[in-house]
């Protein structure tokens, strides 16, 4: 499990972190058999050794807290600088501290490569606000992808049962959860989830069923390819079946149409959910909308920064209002006043 702002292991992925590659590393494997030849027996160390640092259940610490308290407790323990060994008593912990305390400056050498190897090769950022008729299954889909990955979940003031599920799966399988203590809209649960992204991509996904989890890879593969910085996945270029309401098609055809007039894109779909990014051009935006009107908002500050936008084709299963559709009159005033205060400004 990887916690933020530490290094550990994801026991679903192949990638491991600095202290498992550093123990496979000759300098590592060197300053481990001076400890043993010192300390203790090969077979004893070693093998303690790679239960500590393999363990998924071992909590792990920033590495700066790790060896500041490992050189305070051996000291503790008056464990000898040579020759003796640890009291029987104190041996489990012994190793433990051994570890961290001589692999210590090693670890910080690689701090900058490990950090890299860490990294998630994708972001998905889930927003939720009373979607516990779908969100376990949204999340399943998403967790079984074949990528490694990076998933927020975020809260947004549920109270239907949402926010103590999304609770009750963070650290696990992966996953990261935030909380937030009431309803503040859609658009501010994905600063939220920008704010905790560490994945070289970054791509929001719907808590409802609307969008299949399965389209996020054909949605970034022009990212991974190199062939594009963003993403937005079209419903309109798929023939996937369209909303029922004429009035929702309507709206987001006026919308999309508006939008492009504004922000000189040439977009079929600017109110879709899919929009991937590479990290580092989030960094280049600051999202100012809490609600709906961030879609809107992205795409006009994209156009400003001269980034285009690549459309692909995704399927779309809509649901009415008695499914939870929330988007309402509100939300088409509200992002019809973001198109125009966004090519103004």
């Amino acid at each position: 499990m990887l916690v933020p702002g530490s290094f550990g292991i994801t026991p679903n992925h192949k990638t491991l972190s600095s202290g498992i590659i550093l123990l496979k590393s000759p300098f590592l494997e060197f300053l481990l058999r001076g400890v043993v030849a010192r300390r203790c027996s090969f077979g004893m160390l070693s093998l303690k050794a790679v239960a500590i640092l393999n363990d998924p259940m071992v909590p792990i610490q920033p590495i700066e807290t790790r060896v500041k308290e490992s050189s305070l407790e051996l000291k503790a323990l008056q464990i000898p600088a040579t020759g003796n060994h640890p009291s029987e008593a104190n041996l489990d912990e012994a190793n433990r501290l051994l570890v961290l305390a001589m692999t210590s400056s090693a670890i910080e050498q690689s701090l900058d490569s490990s950090k890299t190897i860490a990294s998630p090769k994708l972001t998905v950022i889930i927003p939720a606000f009373n979607e516990i008729a779908t969100i376990e299954q949204v999340v399943n889909a998403v967790v079984d992808l074949p990528i490694y990955k990076q998933v927020i979940l975020i809260d947004d003031g549920s109270t239907d049962g949402t926010r103590e599920l999304i609770a009750s799966l963070h650290g696990k399988r992966g996953i990261e959860s935030i909380l937030h203590p009431e309803n503040r809209g859609k658009g501010s649960a994905i600063q939220s989830g920008f704010a905790t992204a560490r994945g070289e991509i970054v791509i929001i996904q719907d808590a409802d069923l609307e969008y299949n989890p399965v389209d996020i890879l054909d949605v970034i593969a022009p990212i991974i390819d190199g062939a594009a910085d963003v993403v937005f996945g079209s419903r309109y270029l798929s023939g996937s079946k369209q909303d029922a309401s004429w009035i929702h098609r309507f709206g987001n055809r006026v919308l999309t149409g508006l939008s492009n007039l504004a922000s000189g894109q040439n977009l079929t779909d600017m109110e879709t959910c899919y929009k991937a990014f590479r990290r580092n051009v989030l960094s280049k935006i600051s999202i100012e909308q809490c609600r709906f009107g961030f879609e809107p908002e992205i795409t006009a500050k994209l156009a400003k920064n001269r980034i285009p936008i690549a459309e692909v084709p995704i399927r779309y299963q809509p649901r009415n209002w008695d499914e939870g559709k929330k988007i309402g009159v509100r939300d088409l005033i509200n992002t019809l006043w973001c198109i125009v205060w966004y090519r103004c400004r």
